[in-house]
């Protein structure tokens, strides 16, 4: 073979291998549009509480796209929506690996702990979001983990972290109403009253509140405030056992009149 030859043969080799290349790029460029496109009608269902519509779309976005920390945050979701904890875990841990500074995926994986009942890791790992400056929320991890003190039993931890979510965020209800009933489970009762009152202020319309801070008129023996609080949690419950819990109440202040 002659050098030009050789030369000839050495191009040919190089367009082709060019080819080749472009040809997978481009191949792998509309794998990723298909899987985008799979997990934004996912990310639909999700918005509708379909979450077997979604799951099924999200999965098939996975096996054309595994590599997106959005698509593996949305699985975790989904998994954790349907009680399937540790799938839930393992997707927000995928999510992070692909992208250790996608904070929301955190900040799920802490609630994905919290829902397993791992208190310890839920703590750890809201304690590494709410340190992440560039979170623009941190005061829900504030009060996920003073959530996991709370089943921990570690009341007065709690009550700081609740505290910290309220410096940042005072009206913000599940801070307030976890401080309240923490203080309720520390037998300060009577300051429970304030983070409960100022809650029912924020959302009126919630029976749960309604009831709890019915419960700490009772135990501070002020049966009319509790009455009219049970009477109010009862007309307003979404669901019978929240109803039924509230007219027992009312039945046995009404009984000892």
């Amino acid at each position: 073979m002659t050098r030009l030859s050789r030369v000839r043969l050495t191009l040919a080799l190089l367009i082709a291998t060019a080819l080749l290349i472009s040809c997978n790029t481009e191949a792998k460029k509309q794998q990723v549009r298909l899987g985008e496109a799979s997990r934004n009608l996912g990310e639909a269902y999700m918005a509708s509480n379909n979450y077997t519509a979604a799951l099924r779309e999200l999965l098939k976005a996975e096996s054309m796209n595994p590599d997106d920390p959005y698509l593996q945050n949305d699985l975790g979701l989904v998994y954790l929506n349907k009680n399937r904890y540790d799938k839930a875990v393992a997707h927000f841990q995928k999510a992070l690996a692909i992208d250790p500074g996608y904070a929301p995926a955190r900040n799920n994986l802490g609630t994905a702990y919290l829902a397993r009942e791992d208190w310890d890791l839920a703590i750890t790992t809201f304690q590494e979001v709410a340190e992440d400056l560039l979170y623009a929320t941190p005061h829900f991890p504030m009060a996920n983990m003073g959530w996991a003190y709370y089943k921990k039993g570690e009341f007065e931890k709690a009550v700081e972290a609740y505290q910290s979510a309220l410096d940042l965020q005072p009206t913000f209800i599940v801070a307030l109403r976890g401080l309240g009933k923490t203080y309720m489970a520390m037998g300060r009762v009577k300051d429970a009253i304030e983070p409960l009152d100022k809650a029912i202020e924020v959302a009126p319309k919630v029976a749960d509140l309604h009831f709890e801070i019915g419960m700490a008129y009772l135990r501070l023996r002020q049966t009319d405030k509790a009455l009219d609080a049970f009477r109010k949690a009862k007309a307003l419950a979404a669901n019978d056992k929240l109803a039924e819990a509230a007219d027992q109440e009312i039945l046995m202040i009404l009984n000892k009149q």
